[in-house]
């Protein structure tokens, strides 16, 4: 009775005082004895939001001869702290009396797992390799759940062959060792897997649960695989799963990533549950990404209609909206809000600004805000500030913002190449060549622009005059019918975008093949039937050209199809002859 008292003791501590009351109460009445007691009075310092680790510590420190489940407390409290990497040097120690003391601790499969957990939260995949190693010594192997965590810590620190090969060879395999894989799969950049791998559960007919969904609707957008999500979404409403938020905001992303605004809208508009924060800011920066910022911001001043207080990502969200409008003043307004608020503007927020006033033509002040930080700036302000330059030829600020960028040892391609463009659009090649010049010095390659665009289920990409493509040909055949038709509708090549010392002939034949240029033609000649009336799809790794911008624009109009297109930094909605961004991007 008494064990069963004191442990109700334990689950009552509700702040740090009553715990320490109880361990001093434990220290007089000898409870302190009772391995299964200490430890969970360990456990709930340990753990407990309101806990405190170094009194776990202390209280370890006065047990004589510490047992299995003191050491596990200990490590799984590390293993959830800000500083995991210190659950090792615990799960070292105990390895150390473990050898010397064997009838009173060992390792076992708990152990283990907290271990891994750190490994997973540190990123440590050495340990995690090591961990591995000792689990099968030991004959821990046989652990499903031991084995879930080990695929879950090879995922999280970026080991996906060793997670691969460890779940083939599970002997049982339960929805979580699956989850673990997926998760892993999708954040790892190879979405296309983590979607097999989904599909393969179905035919095994193993029942998906909310993190199974979540994990596959992130691969979905990764990828813009939009049929796979409406499938995925089609399950979860059948299995109502969409009674859980996280789902339901997952699934608001997934609609958003793949260029579904509209249908993003929708399922929020739907959802039965209290909506958390993550669900508006998602809406908001969907609407933002979409070049919609006045849906966005009519979402953002919702939230305090909605005695909702807004965060940093809802402060970053709102001013995304208004730096992909050219809303500068409103901008303004929300930043310098924000401090009133109770939130901090971070780098992410200064560097939204940055570019909202540097893509308006307010270069001056937006340098000024870099330089009022009372933190150092991050590259990507000096970057912005140099994109910004670029757009309007601006050699002085672009110069300015090109050596902070050397001075800070950045080298980055992108850099190189905007610097690059800026001295060829005042047509000085032998700035042009000194540049290109530092980046051969510096071995610094410039990253090709790749497109990609799914048809009936694949994924198809295309780099600049790619050729590699099984029906490449018939792809340049309708690439040139394409050329005809927009020249008739008034389409001038934007030669002046190619910065290179060359003819116009030569300025508009490279031009005409660039990569999401060729998925277009590729998606406008796969799809039809049924889809005649469905958008073409591209997605884009870089920012998209400003020539193919022209032409998708024309094409649109022509061929009465609308397309979308999914850069770098936002999505382009090309619609009878018009884009979404209103040619401000």
């Amino acid at each position: 009775m008494a064990r069963v008292y004191m442990e109700t003791l334990i689950q009552k501590c509700v702040t740090f005082s009553q715990i320490k009351q109880l361990q001093s109460h434990f220290l007089t009445a000898g409870h302190f004895q009772s391995s299964f007691l200490r430890s969970r009075l360990l456990d709930r310092c340990a753990i407990a939001p309101f806990g405190d680790l170094s009194f776990a510590v202390l209280i370890f420190r006065h047990i004589p001869k510490p047992l299995t489940n003191d050491w596990n407390a200990i490590i799984r409290g590390f293993a959830a702290s800000s500083q995991p990497s210190f659950a090792f040097s615990w799960y070292r120690s105990m390895l150390s009396q473990a050898s010397s003391s064997p009838s009173l601790c060992r390792v076992d499969a708990l152990t283990c797992s907290f271990t891994l957990k750190a490994c997973a939260r540190a990123l440590c995949s050495s340990a995690t390799s090591q961990l591995h190693g000792q689990t099968t010594s030991r004959g821990l192997f046989a652990d499903a759940l031991l084995c879930t965590t080990l695929v879950d810590a090879y995922s999280k620190t970026g080991d996906l062959i060793s997670a691969q090969k460890l779940f083939d060879e599970m002997p049982v395999r339960d929805v979580a060792s699956w989850n673990a894989l997926i998760a892993g799969l999708a954040s790892g950049n190879r979405a296309h897997e983590a979607l097999e791998l989904y599909k393969r559960m179905e035919t095994e007919g193993i029942r998906r649960n909310e993190i199974t969904v979540v994990a596959a609707l992130g691969a979905c957008s990764h990828l813009g695989a939009i049929k796979e999500g409406e499938k995925i979404h089609g399950y979860i409403k059948d299995s109502n799963l969409d009674r859980n938020v996280i789902v339901s905001n997952a699934t608001i992303d997934m609609y958003t990533k793949c260029g579904f605004v509209d249908k993003a809208f929708g399922v929020f508009e739907q959802i039965t549950v209290k909506k958390s924060i993550v669900t508006w800011n998602t809406m908001i920066m969907g609407f933002a990404v979409h070049g919609e910022a006045h849906k966005a911001l009519a979402i953002f001043e919702k939230l305090d209609q909605n005695s909702i207080k807004p965060d940093d990502v809802s402060y970053l969200a709102a001013l995304t909206a208004c730096r992909h409008a050219g809303l500068v003043d409103y901008g303004i307004k929300i930043f310098s809000n924000m401090a009133c608020n109770g939130v901090e503007p971070n780098m992410k927020h200064h560097g939204c600004v940055v570019d909202l006033l540097g893509r308006a033509g307010k270069l001056r002040e937006a340098h000024d805000i870099i330089c009022s930080m009372s933190t150092v700036p991050d590259p990507v302000l000096w970057q912005s500030l140099l994109g910004a330059s670029e757009i309007h030829k601006n050699v002085e600020m672009a110069e300015i913002a090109s050596r902070k960028l050397i001075e800070m040892g950045v080298d980055n391609d992108g850099d190189f190449v905007l610097m690059s463009n800026v001295y060829a659009a005042q047509g000085r090649w032998k700035d042009v060549g000194r540049v290109r010049d530092a980046m051969e010095t510096k071995q610094v390659k410039k990253i090709p622009g790749l497109s990609y665009i799914e048809s009936e289920g694949t994924i198809h990409k295309f780099y600049n005059s790619d050729k590699s493509h099984e029906q490449w040909r018939e792809i340049y055949e309708k690439i040139e019918e394409i050329r005809l038709k927009i020249r008739e509708d008034g389409y001038v090549a934007q030669t002046g975008l190619v910065l290179h010392d060359i003819g116009e002939e030569e300025k508009e034949n490279a031009l005409c093949y660039h990569s999401e240029k060729l998925a277009v033609a590729y998606g406008l000649m796969m799809v039809g039937g049924a889809e005649e009336e469905s958008p073409v799809r591209v997605i884009k790794n870089l920012r998209i050209c400003g020539d193919c911008h022209v032409v998708f624009k024309h094409i649109s109009k022509i061929y009465k199809r609308e397309i979308i297109v999914r850069d770098r930094v936002r999505f382009h909605r090309f619609k009878d002859g018009s884009c979404s961004c209103g040619d401000y991007w």
